[in-house]
């Protein structure tokens, strides 16, 4: 989709609506600075190719931050006026960027609900050159990592899976944090069962995720306990209401102002985490007969709230890293030989 998005076009349009809303819906910005900002970035977006460089003159950059929100845009000013035209066929309408999911109400009239469906689809493309390709109306259809599905008059859900999909998922003998594990399975169990309507679906996921990490060389003592504390976590999580789960997801005011992060490389050798959490807590954060640091002051007399360190650890250079060729300057002849 964003390589086909015209820039004249959406630049108009999108910023038209961006005076339009300000101070209505919107009034955290400057409509002529934001308009002028992205001016700027979707008219200048210059690529590096070997010893030469590019600037992107029709379509919207791959990458750049601002794509995303503008994509959703430009398109979303098409469906505020199509999509109310459509309100007695369309029962459920929603876009991520560039996919859509749907309900649509068949017509009694096979022939009249043809040339309906037909009228929609022609409506859609209707936009600055803009196309979009639909699957045959059915009962069944994919929509992101769903498989979405009506059924004795129920929408059920169940997990779609690429099949080229190799599942190649990190071997017991990489270098990675003990958590990496414990976080892939407790996280892809409860996915299952928040995704997959039918409890056997999500039942039937897990083992399928149990056999491919005993492919990948895990041993059953190490899997059972993980999957055992996951699989309950799960349910628990589950059968709980939205109420009673919201006070779990709510923020912590100034959370990011009361911690520190501490940046490691990970390596299997070093001192575990709770080692340093340890050290930093003994030491730093409530040393013995010492203030605590969340109870001083700076220079200028002002509070350090600081009552938690965060172990951030990103991983050093591996193989591929090393041996892998990532630029191909500098390697036989230049790019701006062969213009």
């Amino acid at each position: 989709m964003y390589t086909n998005i015209k820039t004249d076009p959406a630049l108009t349009s999108i910023s038209e609506y961006i005076r339009a809303e300000e101070g209505k819906s919107f009034h955290h910005y400057n409509s002529t600075a934001l308009t002028e900002a992205l001016e700027i970035v979707f008219r200048n977006n210059l690529i590096n190719f070997g010893d030469t460089y590019w600037r992107q003159i029709s379509g919207t950059g791959m990458g750049i931050s601002p794509a995303p929100p503008w994509a959703t845009i430009f398109f979303a000013l098409h469906e505020r006026t199509l999509l109310p035209r459509w309100k007695n066929n369309l029962l459920f309408y929603r876009r991520f960027i560039d996919d859509i999911f749907g309900i649509w109400l068949m017509d009694d009239c096979p022939t009249h609900n043809d040339e309906l469906w037909a009228s929609f689809k022609t409506q859609m493309q209707q936009w600055h050159g803009l196309s979009w390709d639909f699957s045959p109306l059915s009962r069944s259809c994919t929509f992101m990592d769903l498989t979405i599905s009506i059924a004795a008059n129920k929408i059920t859900t169940t997990i779609y899976e690429k099949p080229q999909n190799l599942y190649l998922y990190i071997p017991p003998s990489s270098a990675h944090p003990k958590g990496t594990l414990r976080g892939l399975i407790t996280g892809s169990i409860l996915r299952f069962y928040r995704l997959c309507t039918n409890p056997a679906d999500a039942t039937q996921k897990t083992q399928q995720l149990y056999s491919r990490l005993i492919q990948r060389g895990y041993t059953h003592e190490h899997l059972l306990p993980l999957f055992h504390k996951a699989n309950a976590h799960a349910k628990t999580h589950i059968s709980r209401t939205q109420l009673n789960n919201e006070p779990i997801h709510q923020h912590k005011p100034n959370s990011l102002q009361q911690r520190v992060f501490l940046h490691l490389p990970y390596h299997p050798n070093d001192p575990p985490a709770h080692t340093i959490q340890s050290l930093w807590k003994t030491h730093v954060s409530e040393p013995i007969n010492e203030p605590k640091l969340s109870k001083m002051t700076n220079y200028q007399n002002a509070p350090t709230p600081i009552d938690q360190l965060t172990i951030a650890y990103h991983r050093p250079p591996n193989l591929r890293n090393k041996l892998s060729i990532r630029t191909i300057h500098g390697r036989g002849r230049d790019v701006s030989s062969f213009l």
